[in-house]
């Protein structure tokens, strides 16, 4: 199981993107040095994942963590640890399922056809700034979705296990407005989490309470990423007695300029956020709160995107429900210890003018230049 999770997590760091190429890399010099033998068959490594104890590569992933936290790499924003939570789904199909397929029919032309799917929801932990270093943003776990569940239950389950086993890692939790739910914020609030989400349900009375107290106070000038902003602050609102606390919302009514790429010219934008949060008015500012806002996209642009375009997390090495969440646990595994050695052990010079694509290419390129093909005559 060793040498899998090993040779995995190579496959990972050089993003070659299958089994199969990395079975052909496997009689490189590479491989004898860092497993004393070259790497399994495709079909071992999809056999051994399938059979693997997801709680051991979790072990893994709270020892890189504590690890970061214990040499002071995880620094909170302005005293508040931030975490944030979404969904993602993998991959879907028409005719490849197995017994950890989510199902749903989807209209194709005039019929309709049964479609299968995979989706998982995934905790990010997101550090702030470290001076002259960037910040390493962990990956902490995931959890499959079951059939018959709803996203947001699924999210419960995953955040029951996190808590126990990271109980200090986060104070605060962004998610969408998906996630605008009172047993969501009741749960976070129980176990002394706060929760700040988007608020678009105009139908709900907090919606309708906000709109109107929008309507009747002047706003606050502020700036965000040099962006001009018109901000709204009002806490302590009881217009969602399901939540067993008064909540906070904020709107960010924001203004800037993309320019054209046919003439030149600044088109005017406008982007409008509202957010419902538990996070009281004296712990963070309006202007705290609106950057906690948006770095919600985060775990998009950081996690979702760069896993699936760079890291071909998203590919089936093995349709196994158990192969695919331990393939993806691994590849957290890859990612944390990546982004750290990244961030700490490459020193600015060195970094400087180097991608980190750049960084995956050369080790690709090692294990390449270790392989030793037989000529023909």
């Amino acid at each position: 199981t060793a040498l899998v999770v090993k040779s995995v997590a190579v496959l990972f760091w050089a993003r070659m993107g299958s089994l199969n190429a990395l079975e052909l890399t496997a009689d490189s010099r590479f491989f004898h040095l860092l497993l004393g033998q070259p790497v399994c068959s495709a079909d071992s490594v999809g056999r051994v994942s399938a059979l693997m104890d997801a709680e051991g590569l979790r072990r893994g992933l709270h020892h890189i963590y504590d690890r970061l936290k214990r040499n002071k790499a995880l620094p909170d924003n302005h005293g508040i640890a931030i975490a944030v939570l979404d969904g993602h789904e993998s991959h879907t199909s028409y005719l490849q399922h197995c017994p950890g397929c989510l199902e749903r029919t989807i209209r194709v032309g005039n019929t309709h056809r049964t479609q299968f799917y995979h989706r998982q929801v995934t905790l990010m932990l997101l550090p702030g700034a470290r001076p002259g270093c960037e910040p390493i943003r962990v990956l902490l776990d995931c959890e499959p979705q079951r059939a018959g569940e709803c996203e947001v239950a699924t999210a419960l389950r995953l955040l029951e296990r996190v808590i126990g086993s990271y109980p200090r890692a986060f104070d605060l939790l962004l998610a969408d407005a998906l996630f605008a739910t009172a047993p969501f914020f009741n749960f976070l609030g129980v176990r002394g989490k706060y929760a700040l989400a988007v608020l678009k349900d105009e139908q709900r009375n907090l919606y309708q309470d906000a709109a109107g107290l929008f309507d009747r106070f002047p706003p606050r000038q502020g700036s965000f990423r040099s962006r001009q902003c018109s901000w709204w602050d009002f806490p302590d609102l009881l217009s969602w007695p399901q939540v067993n606390t008064p909540v906070r919302v904020i709107r960010s009514l924001e203004t800037h300029s993309v320019r054209r790429k046919l003439d030149g010219k600044d088109d005017p934008q406008t982007s409008d956020w509202i957010w419902v949060t538990t996070l009281p008015v004296q712990l963070v500012s309006t202007e705290s709160a609106v950057g906690f806002g948006h770095q919600r996209w985060d775990i998009e642009n950081h996690g979702f995107n760069e896993l699936v375009n760079g890291w071909h997390v998203d590919h089936i090495y093995k349709h196994d429900p158990n192969a695919i969440e331990c393939f993806l646990l691994m590849a957290f595994l890859a990612c944390n210890i990546f982004h750290a050695f990244f961030a700490l052990n490459l020193k600015p010079q060195i970094r400087k003018g180097r991608t980190q694509v750049f960084w995956s290419k050369l080790m690709e390129a090692q294990i390449y230049a270790g392989i030793n093909p037989a000529i023909s005559p």
